[in-house]
């Protein structure tokens, strides 16, 4: 009897609890984002005795990002690949010197890969600012980065994310490129900014 008890008991609260979400339970929903050939990065960077800018001005690649929400957290997934033979510092010998320092023949991309958002953007013709984090690996190494965004939405519905953030050389492992023995010398500071154009394939 005791035993008949039992299983009746186990059975009603199968059925009582089969119904209930899990704690963890999360409805997502995604959005993928074409990224056009017009997406563009550029670098900034100083010498001990100039400035200098070199900038990758178009986006050869077909690629998407998927932008996912939940009840908990922001997710925008996937990479850009970057050919850093693409890279133009519109001087002859900056563009030999930068490529050689990031290793181009050894390590052909730049990749970023984008990790997270800190909260699911608004999208607006008034850009709004929200941070992410991604990792960018350049010349065989990999490092994660808190990046900050301006995202908006324009009147052909183009969705802009316009990212920045300063690296240094040696995050990658990589020392400055010098001139002339030394006296020309490259700081290890570097401004990077991209500009992706997409468009939602939803």
């Amino acid at each position: 009897m005791m035993h008949r008890n039992i299983l009746w008991i186990t059975v009603l609260f199968v059925l009582l609890t089969g119904f209930v979400k899990p704690r963890n339970f999360t409805v997502v929903t995604e959005t993928k984002w074409l990224i056009s050939e017009s997406s563009s990065l550029s670098v900034n960077g100083t010498t001990n005795i100039n400035k200098f800018a070199c900038d990758i001005p178009a986006y050869d690649q077909t690629d998407t990002l998927t932008l996912s929400r939940g009840n908990k957290e922001i997710i925008l997934s996937g990479d850009i690949r970057l050919k850093i033979q693409s890279f133009n510092c519109h001087n002859s010998i900056m563009t030999h010197d930068l490529r050689k320092t990031l290793k181009e023949k050894e390590f052909p991309h730049l990749r970023i890969r984008f990790l997270s958002l800190s909260e699911f953007p608004d999208l607006t013709a008034k850009p709004a600012m929200i941070t992410g984090f991604v990792d960018i690996e350049l010349a065989g190494a990999t490092k994660r980065f808190q990046v900050k965004y301006l995202v908006s939405i324009d009147d052909q519905k183009n969705i802009h994310l316009l990212g920045s953030r300063d690296v240094n050389f040696s995050d990658f492992n990589l020392i400055p490129p010098r001139k002339l023995g030394g006296m020309i010398k490259t700081n290890d500071k570097l401004s990077v900014a991209f500009h992706l154009k997409m468009r939602d394939l939803n």
